[in-house]
């Protein structure tokens, strides 16, 4: 099986899960609302509401991620969104652990799919290094070092009084601003 035929394969198994996850949840929240005295309108409303959002949710939080933008509150809402669509399913369940169970799997389903396709998001490129001029060693110019500084004479000290040796200190010449030195580590990218 090719790439190509496989990638089609899996995107006609994501969307019939989707499709049937889907209707399942919004009968549930519909049926849901209209027991508890909405009007049937008012039912699919809310039904598109809690279903559409979690999508919308999942599509968003995989936009934020590729841009390298916070997904803290989307995330949470995402969570909000399908526990609401989950706490529909169940409550319109048979009172029994399998009729619970059962009547999560459209939620759970969901909740699978976008953890899934999210986690197959294209790997993020490195982060573009600062603007700086291309270095080529071979051709930067020379850097001279300044000579050494003589040292002074210590000047004559009390035999009773001693003090500590002076030291000269070598000049310190920094490279040109924007050159990086090729002794330092180069960073591609920060891991978040």
């Amino acid at each position: 099986m090719t790439e190509r035929t496989e990638a089609a394969v899996r995107l006609v198994i994501l969307l019939a899960i989707g499709t049937m996850a889907g209707a399942a949840a919004f009968t549930h929240v519909h049926d849901l609302s209209v027991a508890h005295g909405q009007p049937d309108w008012i039912g699919w409303a809310n039904a598109v509401a809690v279903e559409l959002m979690a999508i919308y949710l999942g599509l968003e939080l995989r936009a934020r991620r590729r841009a390298r933008h916070p997904v803290g509150l989307v995330a949470s809402l995402l969570v909000a969104f399908a526990l609401l669509s989950l706490a529909a399913q169940v409550a319109e369940a048979e009172p029994s652990v399998w009729g619970w169970t059962v009547a999560a799997v459209p939620s759970l389903a969901f909740l699978a799919l976008v953890k899934v396709v999210l986690s197959n998001a294209p790997a993020l490129p490195p982060a573009p290094e600062p603007d700086q001029p291309p270095v080529d060693w071979d051709e930067a110019p020379e850097q001279t070092t300044a000579a050494p500084v003589p040292e002074r004479p210590a000047d004559p000290v009390p035999p009773a009084v001693s003090a500590p040796a002076a030291v000269s200190a070598p000049a310190v010449i920094l490279p040109p601003r924007g050159v990086v030195q090729s002794n330092r580590p180069h960073v591609v990218g920060i891991i978040r």
